[in-house]
């Protein structure tokens, strides 16, 4: 393998690097926790209201009497009384019209003359049950409060929207949002005919390794092997270099801003977690050409490291006059902050620290990311940002105690169609049994959500007139 030389690092170092180059770690984590695809094609005749319901701060403590105002949107475009409501949920991201202007719910509305709502969910978007996300507020974050907020949507609709009296609802989610789907048809069984969950994680887990294993394996399948042992080899190099005292020419190579501390494990795994998340990105959003494209570029370099710097650097977002801060300090500073910002990684994170884990480790051997970001980095994040008694063995309580709440990967759960997408890592965390779910080959995550379409594949389509089938059943 080929190595940057000493002079080419100096002209590298020479290079002004003034400012950190935008907040890399933002990006990064938007692309693997966006809305779920939302239709560009919307249709502007459809009048999508924003609307707003009060909301009891603590659903299970009578004594607490404060209460918030949780955002949610209604299209009413096929709605004849007596009709269902169709919901879609909001898991971690600010709501949007497309959810209900276009795509296979709102075509099942129509079908149904059913009314559109999306609900968003507690602490994300402009839904804000307090003034700040410091600690102390976020303490009534939790998916047992987001249902039970669900539940009092249901029931206020259904009492206060004329013709919906008498009317079944049927509910819809993608990612995090379809695991609610699952929980809300467990907890409150009564409230809802049926749902659909696109790519629902329902085992909580904190060391999850095998999301990077999938990753990998789907690199392999739409990327083909060369370009996994490029990522591989890349990645084994530049930890070989760390650990050779060649840090620095890391540090240059990836143009890392001066704060990076070479011999710092925070900082050495806050980059490597930093770059397999960036491959994640590639895979769980992938679209037609998407993985392809991106081996391509990898593999037109001549050399493993060559080929992944150059992406990499890609991906941070190259410049000659700015470096990309990637210490452990830089990422701590940004989730440290209190305020609704836009950004939704505080809130997600901490969820993650008190209910599911969910770190998407180096703790296989079976994923070509290196071995750079153990699940002891997770956990001391979750420490530092949330306060001392986040240790392992506290998360991993947590996450067995949502587990044993919720069942887990046997919900016993009725009327519940489960699909995943074949690449999706997110897919190990879901049910898989062929006999209870549907695995849509070499699709990602939530790819199902949009109008059944002549350019589906015929596994797509099947899937997406099962779940019209079956909503027929239920209504």
């Amino acid at each position: 393998m080929t190595h940057y030389g000493v002079g080419v690092i100096l002209t590298l170092l020479a290079i002004g690097f003034s400012q950190a180059n935008g907040n890399i770690f933002e990006r990064t984590f938007k692309k693997l926790h966006e809305e779920p695809y939302v239709p560009t094609n919307q249709n502007r005749a459809d009048e999508v209201q924003t609307l707003w319901i009060e909301q009891k701060l603590d659903h299970f403590n009578d004594s607490e009497t404060r209460t918030w105002q949780m955002r949610y949107m209604l299209n009413d475009v096929f709605f004849k009384a007596g009709g269902p409501m169709f919901i879609y949920l909001g898991g971690e991201w600010a709501i949007s019209k497309g959810r209900i202007s276009e795509g296979h719910m709102y075509d099942m509305a129509k079908e149904h003359n059913g009314l559109l709502a999306y609900t968003e969910h507690r602490y994300y978007g402009e839904s804000h049950p307090l003034p700040d996300l410091s600690n102390d507020s976020l303490q009534f974050l939790h998916v047992k409060q987001a249902l039970a907020d669900l539940a009092h949507f249901i029931k206020t609709q259904k009492a206060s929207y004329k013709g919906l009296s008498d009317s079944k609802v049927i509910i819809v989610g993608g990612s995090y949002s379809a695991a609610m789907v699952t929980w809300f048809k467990r907890t409150y069984p009564d409230l809802v005919a049926g749902g659909w969950a696109s790519s629902a994680p329902l085992f909580a887990k904190v060391d999850f390794v095998e999301y990077k294993e999938i990753a990998g394996q789907s690199i392999v399948l739409m990327g083909g092997s060369d370009c996994y042992n490029r990522i591989q080899k890349g990645i084994a190099e530049m930890e070989a270099m760390f650990a050779n005292k060649r840090g620095s020419e890391v540090k240059a190579l990836l143009k890392l801003c001066e704060p990076f501390d070479v011999y710092s494990d925070l900082d050495v795994w806050n980059l490597f977690s930093e770059i397999s998340d960036i491959f994640s990105g590639v895979v769980q959003t992938h679209n037609t050409g998407q993985i392809e494209g991106v081996c391509q570029k990898i593999m037109a370099e001549g050399s493993d490291l060559v080929g992944l710097s150059k992406f990499l650097l890609s991906e941070f977002g190259e410049s000659t006059s700015k470096c990309n801060d990637l210490s452990y300090n830089a990422m701590i500073d940004t989730l440290s902050d209190t305020r609704y910002s836009g950004s939704v990684r505080r809130q997600w994170l901490f969820q993650t620290c008190n209910e599911y884990g969910w770190y998407q480790t180096s703790g296989s051997a079976s994923q070509p990311f290196g071995t750079k970001f153990p699940v002891t980095f997770y956990t001391t994040m979750c420490a530092d940002l949330y306060g001392p008694q986040f240790s392992k063995s506290f998360i991993e309580a947590r996450a067995a105690e949502t587990n044993e709440y919720f069942g887990g990967l046997t919900p016993k759960v009725e009327n519940v169609y489960f699909s995943h997408g074949q690449l999706d890592p997110w897919r190990a965390m879901g049910i898989q049994d062929e006999k209870q779910a549907t695995i849509i080959p070499k699709h990602a995550h939530c790819a199902d959500l949009g109008s059944i379409s002549i350019d589906d594949t015929a596994e797509m389509r099947a899937s997406k007139e099962r779940v019209a089938e079956l909503v027929r059943e239920w209504l």
